[in-house]
């Protein structure tokens, strides 16, 4: 059975679409297949796997709309081996409108994540949207553990108390199996003092795990999706490479 991760955090710009895509091509090295759902109308992530909106026929808005299609009907496969693609387009943003009044409205995504897929991948990484929207409560209800990405700048670590009460209420009323794998310090610049401050607080941040893998400010992770390709594709060698391989072997190890 495929292992669930959502990559959550209500705050933009902390680096979920930058996590989920290079986690995906670190572990799809291992020969690990690894599906990626885009829960983001942005749809920052199905392009950054190199898939082409234009071309997008289903999307998750099928998926979780009132006429559902299933997952195997729409998944595109990216242009990296063992990663497959569960697009998003902006009727996404309409969709999760409609849910509101839908009834069963926060178990739409772990319907959707049938027995195919749960059997066909050995990780379905969900790429959350920057709210605490039904979009995001459906990735949580969904998942067995979610990586918090949180950038080691001082209003990022603001909203993280947020964020794990809607995660512990989750675990205690939707989904049980619910986990916090870790958070993940992103955007780290360690020749900053304020830097090196944040990510001392953060590993002093109550009871949460903090991965030991931290991803540090490169180029090279800008231009990756650019290519349609994991950073551990376009750049193989590079430190943020090696990052996000580290990355990997926790999250295996986290089971």
């Amino acid at each position: 059975m495929a292992i669930v991760i959502a990559i959550a955090n209500q705050k933009g710009g902390v680096g979920k679409t930058t996590t989920t895509i290079n986690l995906a091509g670190a572990l799809a090295e291992r020969n690990l297949r690894v599906l990626c759902v885009d829960m983001d109308a942005q749809a920052n992530l199905t392009v950054g796997l190199g898939i082409n909106l234009a071309e997008v026929q289903e999307s998750m808005a099928t998926v979780l709309g009132e006429h559902r299609t299933s997952l195997k009907e729409m998944i595109l496969a990216s242009g990296t081996a063992n990663i497959d693609v569960a697009p998003a387009t902006l009727d996404l943003a309409s969709t999760e409108v409609d849910l509101l009044s839908a009834i069963g409205r926060e178990y739409a995504l772990a319907e959707a994540i049938d027995h195919w897929a749960q059997a066909h991948y050995d990780y379905i990484l969900i790429d959350c949207p920057p709210t605490l929207g039904l979009l995001t409560i459906n990735g949580l209800v969904a998942a067995n553990g979610v990586i918090i990405p949180v950038q080691t700048q001082y209003y990022a670590l603001k909203g993280l108390t947020a964020l794990v009460k809607v995660i512990n209420t989750i675990r205690a009323k939707l989904n049980k199996n619910l986990r916090i794998l870790g958070l993940l310090p992103t955007f780290y610049d360690s020749r900053t003092v304020l830097g090196r401050e944040m990510l001392g607080e953060m590993r002093e941040h109550g009871d949460n795990h903090v991965f030991d893998t931290i991803i540090r400010s490169a180029v090279k992770l800008g231009e990756a999706p650019l290519t349609g390709r994991p950073i551990t594709h376009y750049a193989t060698n590079s430190d943020a490479a090696n990052n996000f391989r580290e990355l990997a072997k926790e999250v295996i190890a986290l089971g």
